[in-house]
């Protein structure tokens, strides 16, 4: 039934709700409400109500809309519905780091787009709550008991999709982007990681028609400058280097050659600039590693290290191809003839993993991030000095990959070699490594002086 008889009263604010502003409206004799998350939102649905009322156009007395808006309300995901859905298109084409890292966004977001019930959540409630209902899972999987609750809460009690295009809510979300679990300040990596996650979330929310523009882009962000530089007090000269080396032989019990299994893993760090997840995917077929001179490493996979839940096999470790490349293609690093003796040395002691992999650990099974940083962390007391142990020289395992680099760009070798060699683009190195290089200060001053001089 439709009439013309509308009253529109104007926005009343109730404090202590999850939407705490609502609009109520006559058509008839049937009152009708409708509560918003912000008085803008309310407004602008006030605005279209005095819009149609206005125009004459006759009130459906079951919706309490007139007909235009009728024709075009459209039920929005919520963020919760929208969450799983955008994973679940995702997920299939994501490396398992990629995936961490949607589902860090999106749960991030999620703190600040409660309504209801779930508003008294706790934030590790709903993180952990949101990582179990975001990856893909069967139809009828139940959640764990300890999880049951907040999920439901969540399912039922998040804001529309549509809401998102209030600025104010925008930048409730992007105030929870730069925090970290403690609620201090995130790193500006950390923020600018999420901010981008969400980014070409919101994108998808505008394929499906949720959103007509990304509100992300009128929410100013503050500019922080980002220093992605490598610090040069993390980079090992190779005195140090070898030291360090010679010190893994003493981790661990000598006949169970904890350390020692694990030299020939960080010389390859050192000597060819590898990074650990591609030195943990090294396989003997890899290798060339003659008697003399120098060898060849012909890099293909990684196995980056994750979580279980991440990857498709359900293994910590997932196994991909080479980073910024394309699937299948390698990258061939020359290697020295000291690091052609260490690994032949390896290959004697130690043989290989059942497929073929150099690196394993003491149950043959794929060298983990925990196992290798335990031993670096020894092997650095054993090495350095106490002054030197609470510097950040060698710090990470990674370290050693940017001592190999720095190295290479002081004696000289032409960047597009190093970044070939490194698996970089030039511009890349060059900016991650300024700090590391040396000598260049006298070399342009004298290059100035010539100019002058000439």
């Amino acid at each position: 039934m439709e009439t013309l008889d509308v009253v529109i009263w104007t926005i009343r604010q109730r404090k202590g709700r999850a939407k705490p502003y609502e609009l109520r409206w006559k058509v008839g004799t049937e009152p009708k409400s409708k509560s918003f998350l912000t008085r803008a939102l309310a407004d602008h649905f006030r605005a279209d109500l005095l819009k149609a009322a206005k125009k004459g156009e006759p009130f459906d007395t079951l919706t309490g809309l007139p007909a235009s808006m009728t024709k075009t309300e459209k039920v929005s995901l919520s963020w919760y519905d929208f969450s799983r859905k955008y994973v679940h298109m995702r997920w299939k084409g994501a490396a398992a780091k990629t995936r961490e890292s949607i589902v860090d966004s999106l749960t991030v977001a999620t703190f600040a787009l409660l309504t209801d019930e779930a508003a008294g959540l706790g934030k590790r409630e709903i993180r952990a709550a949101m990582q179990w209902a975001l990856i893909p899972r069967e139809e009828d999987e139940v959640a764990p008991l300890r999880l049951k609750d907040a999920v439901h809460l969540l399912s039922k009690s998040t804001i529309r999709v549509s809401d998102l295009a209030d600025p104010i809510v925008t930048r409730n979300i992007c105030e929870e982007l730069t925090l970290t679990r403690d609620g201090k300040r995130a790193a500006a990596d950390t923020t600018a990681r999420r901010r981008r996650g969400l980014n070409t979330a919101l994108e998808y929310a505008i394929d499906l028609g949720e959103l007509i523009e990304n509100p992300l882009k009128r929410v100013k962000q503050k500019k922080v400058a980002r220093d992605n530089t490598v610090d040069r007090r993390c980079v090992v000269n190779p005195a140090q280097a070898r030291e360090l080396l010679v010190s893994l032989s003493y981790v661990g019990s000598w006949h169970r050659g904890r350390g020692r299994r694990l030299v020939a893993f960080f010389a390859a760090l050192y000597f060819a600039g590898l990074r650990p997840a591609e030195a943990v995917g090294l396989r003997k077929t890899d290798c060339h590693l003659p008697e003399e001179g120098w060898g060849l490493l012909t890099l293909e996979i990684t196995r980056p290290s994750s979580g279980k839940q991440w990857t498709d096999s359900g293994t910590v470790h997932d196994q991909r191809g080479l980073k910024q490349r394309e699937e299948r293609d390698v990258r061939p690093v020359p290697i020295p003839p000291e690091l052609v003796h260490i690994l032949r040395s390896h290959l004697e002691e130690f043989g290989t993993a059942p497929d073929g992999r150099l690196f394993r650990n003491e149950r043959g099974g794929v060298l983990g991030a925990s196992t290798y940083s335990r031993a670096w962390e020894e092997a650095r007391r054993f090495a350095l000095t106490t002054q030197q142990m609470a510097s950040p020289l060698a710090g990470k395992p990674y370290d050693l990959r940017h001592a190999a680099l720095s190295t290479w760009l002081n004696a000289g070798v032409d960047a597009t070699v190093v970044a070939e060699r490194a698996g970089n683009s030039v511009e890349v190195l060059l900016k991650r490594y300024a700090k590391c290089l040396d000598g260049r200060d006298s070399q342009i001053n004298r290059r100035i002086e010539a100019a002058l001089e000439a």
